[in-house]
């Protein structure tokens, strides 16, 4: 008889991945059988992103491609209704400070009336990426910062791209 599959989502903008996000995906990756890390197609709280999710898509795959049990996949639902799709039992965020756990836990709650069988897990991040954040990057990018050591060489290059325009 055969265990049951452990699948965890990762939902997020994405609107670039940061390193951050990788170490997040990347040690849920050690934790779960399978981990889908969930693109929202068109968030409602961040308005519109700076990449279309396809291109978003493209950047996740250049950095976690090399893990056998991860994929990236758009969503445009609710990230419960994700999850039951895709059969994942939890929902995994990553957490920089308080600010972000009291929006997260708001989430929680609205997450578990509408599905109180899908968990919803908190990942710390690690020291060195506890300051990241995607909308920072972009910030820092447009005014010339260095970001190389904050996301993926390509992701460096597109927002020095986009961001040049």
């Amino acid at each position: 008889m055969s265990e049951k599959k452990r699948t965890a989502v990762c939902p997020g903008t994405y609107d670039p991945i940061t390193l951050g996000h990788i170490d997040v995906i990347t040690r849920t990756a050690r934790i779960f059988d399978e981990v889908v890390v969930a693109v929202v197609n068109l968030p409602v709280r961040k308005g519109s992103t700076l990449f279309p999710v396809e291109e978003r898509l493209e950047f996740i795959e250049d950095a976690v491609g090399g893990l056998g049990n991860v994929r990236a996949e758009p969503f445009a639902t609710l990230v419960v209704d994700f999850a039951r799709e895709i059969g994942a039992s939890t929902i995994v965020k990553g957490l920089r400070a308080i600010s972000d756990f009291e929006y997260e836990s708001e989430m929680n709650q609205l997450n578990r009336q509408q599905a109180p069988d899908i968990e919803t897990l908190y990942m710390m991040a690690s020291p060195q990426y506890s300051f990241l954040s995607s909308s920072g990057i972009k910030e820092l990018a447009m005014f010339g910062g260095n970001i190389d050591e904050m996301v993926t060489p390509k992701v460096s290059l597109r927002l020095k791209e986009q961001l040049a325009r």
